[in-house]
This record gives structure tokens, C-alpha cells and sequence, in this order.
């Protein structure tokens, strides 16, 4: 291995690093998100229409994130207030103690949780507006990348070999197969997740489920995350059944545990052909990622274990001895 290509390696792993020690992981995410966004939507050679499109998608993402956002805050409060009594009286009636005996016990401590992450409203309103900052840094850079690649300006005059140019050659081989690992992960893990969401619309619109649009919103991005994205979900759903009546619940956990098998199909036959990681070392990964990203964390778990694949399949073992096929 070159020098050029062990200071490629350094150098990605310092970006990772850095992104998750400087809290930077939201512009990372928003710049592959995006890249991925405008190379879906480039047709022919016209980058413009891709832009045009691009900032389409992205606008109407904005909206509906809004949108969820307000759902939330009416949504909540009234699910909790309807089923947040069934489940204490359960848990009375079995011998299960919570930390929390009736609705306003409950509100004391999400208040106490919201105290340690959030010290202040202003606290919360700053993050938020630091966060869309990130965001439109990332957009701007991704679609900077999209027209525009090269780290070096181009000349018509012919280069001599030299350290700077082998660098940056191997670093964007670097950075393209991290990209393309991201692109193969989260685009099966897209159809997943729309999958799930249409099979989830069909059985909120069947049986009339309150906050249908909160519901089949949160689904989707729910979907995103591996695993615990569909356990998050899932609750809120049975969360909500439970309002309208305990049969209800019954029906929607029974069509959730079958949605659930039936994505344990999709796993092995959409993303499982592709990537070939076991549920075991997703998990761990989530574990990890969140630790040192949060949810960002959780989503790139996945496409570093994939991106580690792809780079060690291409090296050979270090006690490899050449061939010698001279004869």
C-alpha cells in the first residue's frame, strides 16, 4: 500500500471522527442525503433540471417535516392522555412497577428529562437554528460536489507525478466507495421503508386510525433507522389503536408482527443480498453509532460496516505470498 493511500484511509476515519467529536454529523448526513437526491434525480446531461427537481424535493421535504412536526404536538398529548391509563392500570393490576402512577406523575418526568437535555427553552431554540444552519451548509456542499467533483482545479498543462495529487487521487477513491455504500444501503433501505409505509397506509385507512397522516408520516422516516425504526413505529400505532379500543390494538399488533415478518423476507432478499451483515452486528453498530452520533449515528452504522466490507474485500490478506505465474 502507497503512503498516498494509508493517509486516503487516516484521513476518512479523521472526518467520521471529528464529525461525531464536533457534533458535525448532521451536515455529513445532509450532504449524502442530498448527493444521493441529485444523483437520482440526474437525467441526461441537464445538472439544471436535476437542480430544479432537487430543490423541489427539498422544499416539499421541509413542508412535510413541518407539517409532522405540528402533528406531533397535537397527537401526543391526546394519545397519551387516552392510553397512557390502560397500561398503568395493567401494569397495577400484574404487579409491574413503573416509574410513573397516573398521567401528571408521567408529564413530571418527561419535564425532568427534557430539564437534562435542554436547560433552557433558548437552549433548545438555538440548537434548532444551529441544526437548520448544518443543513443548508450540507445542501450547499452536496450540490457543489454534484457540479462540480474535482478537488483540483483543472490546467492544460501536463503534471509531474507529485504527493499532493496522489493524495487526493486516493481520497476520492475513498470517499466514492463510502458514498456508494451509503447509496446501497439507504437506497434499500428506502424501498424498505416505502414498503412498510404502504402496507402501514393500507391497514390506517382500512381500520380509521386517528392521526392517520402523523401516523403514516412517522412510519416512513421511522423506516430510515434499522430496526428500532420499525419498534418506534410500532408502538405509536398500538399506542394509538389502544385510544379507540383494546381490541383494536389486538388487530393492529397482529398486523404489525406479520408487517415485521414479512420485513425480515425484504431484509434477507433487498438488503441482505447487498450488504450480508447479521442482525447481531447491525444491532452493535446501532449501539455504537448512536453513542457517538445519536440518530445520525444510527443511520450511518450501517454504511461504515458496508463501507469496511467493501475496502477489505479489495486487500489482500497480510500474510499473502504473491503468485509467481511465470512458470
Amino acid at each position: 500500500m502507497t503512503r498516498a493511500a494509508r493517509f486516503s484511509y487516516f484521513f476518512l476515519v479523521a472526518v467520521i471522527v471529528l464529525a461525531a467529536a464536533t457534533h458535525l454529523a448532521t451536515p455529513l448526513i445532509t450532504v449524502l442525503f442530498s448527493y444521493f437526491a441529485l444523483r437520482k434525480l440526474y437525467f441526461g446531461e441537464r445538472k439544471w433540471l436535476s437542480l430544479v427537481l432537487f430543490f423541489v424535493v427539498v422544499a416539499a421535504t421541509l413542508y412535510g417535516l413541518v407539517f409532522l412536526i405540528r402533528q406531533a404536538f397535537i397527537a401526543f398529548p391526546k394519545i397519551a392522555v387516552e392510553s397512557i391509563p390502560p397500561f398503568i392500570a395493567y401494569a397495577q393490576s400484574h404487579g409491574i412497577d413503573l416509574p410513573f402512577s397516573d398521567l401528571d406523575s408521567l408529564k413530571a418526568a418527561i419535564v425532568d428529562v427534557v430539564k437534562n437535555e435542554f436547560l433552557f427553552v433558548g437552549n433548545f431554540a438555538r440548537a434548532a437554528t444551529t441544526q437548520l444552519a448544518f443543513v443548508l451548509i450540507g445542501i450547499v456542499v452536496a450540490v457543489s460536489l454534484f457540479l462540480n467533483p474535482r478537488i483540483e482545479k483543472s490546467s492544460n498543462k501536463p503534471k509531474r507525478p507529485n504527493l499532493f495529487t496522489a493524495v487526493t487521487n486516493e481520497i476520492k477513491i475513498r470517499f466514492r466507495l463510502f458514498y456508494q455504500s451509503f447509496e446501497t444501503v439507504m437506497g434499500a433501505q428506502i424501498r424498505i421503508s416505502a414498503i412498510n409505509t404502504l402496507l402501514t397506509t393500507i391497514f390506517v385507512l382500512a381500520v380509521s386510525l386517528k392521526f392517520a397522516a402523523f401516523v403514516i408520516g412517522l412510519t416512513f422516516l421511522c423506516g430510515l433507522l434499522p430496526i428500532v425504526g420499525n419498534l418506534i413505529s410500532n408502538a405509536i400505532i398500538v399506542g394509538i389503536a389502544v385510544t379507540i379500543s383494546p381490541r383494536l390494538a389486538v388487530v393492529a399488533l397482529i398486523f404489525l408482527v406479520a408487517v415485521h415478518k414479512l420485513e425480515y423476507f425484504l431484509n434477507s432478499k433487498i438488503i441482505g443480498d447487498l450488504i450480508k451483515n447479521p442482525v447481531w452486528l447491525t444491532l452493535l453498530a446501532l449501539i455504537v453509532g448512536e453513542r457517538f452520533m445519536g440518530i445520525p449515528g444510527m443511520i450511518l452504522a450501517p454504511v461504515v460496516l458496508n463501507y469496511i466490507k467493501v475496502e477489505a474485500s479489495q486487500l489482500p490478506p497480510p500474510d499473502a505470498v504473491p503468485i509467481d505465474e511465470s512458470g
